[in-house]
């Protein structure tokens, strides 16, 4: 890890304070959605997170707010409920989050080495990641205005298409992590060998031209490309292309935040859920990869003759050396997709481009466990799921860097159309 815990501690926190900035009290709450938390009940249990499982579990600490539990615990207070407790106003809730951050910054750089505080502290930076893609997406899903991250280093917006497939060849392959990997979630626990058949798979992910076309040809009418529960959600919600999409003269325009732009042809498409995805494969001819296909797209390597695979994995799919902006569109610097063909420097082994970062990929995969699984400390965080979800890989524009790599399963329901979420194809 590149950056040491104080650190990532500062720079997560920065970045939920961001995320929030210039937000009002009504928009601090927002409405009561299934899709999305109310902003200052959420960024509250972000920092719970920690002082849960780091100060008090860990370290034996009282509790900074004697009703923390009843207002932040996420396993215990049913989703519906966060827009009526007793929450503090927002800068009672800062000086929580203030002082929770402050102790915790203490102990990491006055205490002796404790390796289970750092595992636990990494966690819960790891679990505030999540937390602010979320706000970001929170913010896309309500219209806010966009966040203001800085004008920093990000990826180039050229690049334009990417057409063709990959052939990947057949073999063994070890799925999953390995205890040389670091810290990992216990769904990436532990790799195991699967045999892989020889398939193609799209170098790049689906375009919004790509979709464009699908919508035009009336694949939001055809009823023959839909799963049967995908068409009935897509009639109850009504719609006829993808969510932040609307039709202007003879084109198309897409809602980024709060302001409706021109479509961008080759950008990866977003905002698109599992159902769209597999009624989009249906209609072109083509598949969604297996989870098993993404990772050895993204991870393996050829052996020398190219006939099979060879052994070794890749933590990321252009190597070893962690993101930056040349190789992935992470971070949420871009504000948004870029290209599917371009970051060049990305490529798997495979030429397979921006596996990592742009969009989440949608997989024909149901989330579930590896074989052996066992829940870590947080026994929450992967069980309740398995079976009930499709797994994604690759990060999106807004995944932070220090989070992501080849081997993290990422899990939503089938109609989630507000994530960063897009997919590729593989061949028939």
């Amino acid at each position: 890890m590149s950056e040491s815990l104080p650190a990532q501690l500062r720079d997560a926190r920065e970045r939920t304070l961001t995320l929030i900035e210039g937000l009002d009290d009504r928009q601090m709450m927002g409405p009561r959605m299934d899709i999305v938390n109310p902003l200052r009940w959420e960024i509250g249990h972000a920092a719970y997170f920690y002082e849960y499982w780091v100060l008090r579990q860990h370290l034996g600490e009282p509790p900074i707010l004697p009703n923390a539990d009843a207002l932040f615990d996420s396993i215990n207070i049913a989703h519906d409920t966060r827009w009526d407790l007793p929450l503090p106003d927002l800068p009672a809730t800062l000086d929580y989050m203030r002082e929770v951050q402050t102790r915790l910054a203490r102990h990491l750089t006055e205490d002796a080495a404790d390796p289970q505080r750092d595992y636990l502290t990494q966690y819960a930076v790891f679990h505030e990641d999540m937390h602010t893609e979320a706000f970001t997406y929170t913010r896309q899903t309500l219209g806010y205005l966009p966040p203001a991250f800085g004008a920093r280093a990000h990826p180039t917006d050229e690049g334009g298409g990417l057409a063709g497939d990959a052939q990947i060849p057949g073999g063994e392959f070890s799925l999953g992590a390995s205890p040389q990997d670091g810290f990992v979630f216990d769904n990436e626990k532990w790799g195991n060998i699967c045999e892989v058949e020889p398939f193609r798979v799209a170098r790049a992910a689906v375009s919004n031209s790509d979709f464009a076309a699908f919508v035009d040809a009336g694949g939001y009418r055809d009823r023959t490309l839909w799963e049967a529960a995908g068409w009935d959600w897509r009639r109850s919600q009504g719609l006829e292309h993808p969510v932040y999409w609307r039709r202007r003269g003879n084109g198309w325009e897409q809602r980024c935040f709060d302001v409706w732009q021109s479509l961008r042809p080759h950008a990866a498409v977003v905002h698109v859920s599992w159902y769209e995805a597999s009624a989009y494969c249906r209609w072109a001819g083509r598949r969604l990869p297996s989870e098993l296909e993404w990772e050895v797209a993204a991870a393996a390597q050829p052996s020398p003759d190219g006939r099979k695979l060879a052994g070794k994995k890749r933590r990321y799919p252009w190597g070893e050396a962690a993101p930056t902006p040349q190789l992935a569109n992470l971070d949420g610097y871009a504000l948004g997709c870029i290209d599917v063909g371009a970051l060049s420097a990305g490529d798997s082994a495979f030429g397979c481009r921006q596996m990592i970062g742009n969009v989440w990929e949608w997989t024909d995969s149901v989330f579930g466990p590896y074989p052996g699984f066992t829940p870590d400390m947080y026994a929450d965080y992967s069980q309740p799921l398995f079976g009930e979800t499709r797994v994604l890989r690759g990060g999106g524009w807004a995944t932070r860097a220090r989070l992501i790599r080849n081997t993290w399963r990422n899990y939503y329901a089938p109609q989630r159309n507000d994530v960063f979420a897009g997919f590729r194809t593989c061949a028939l």
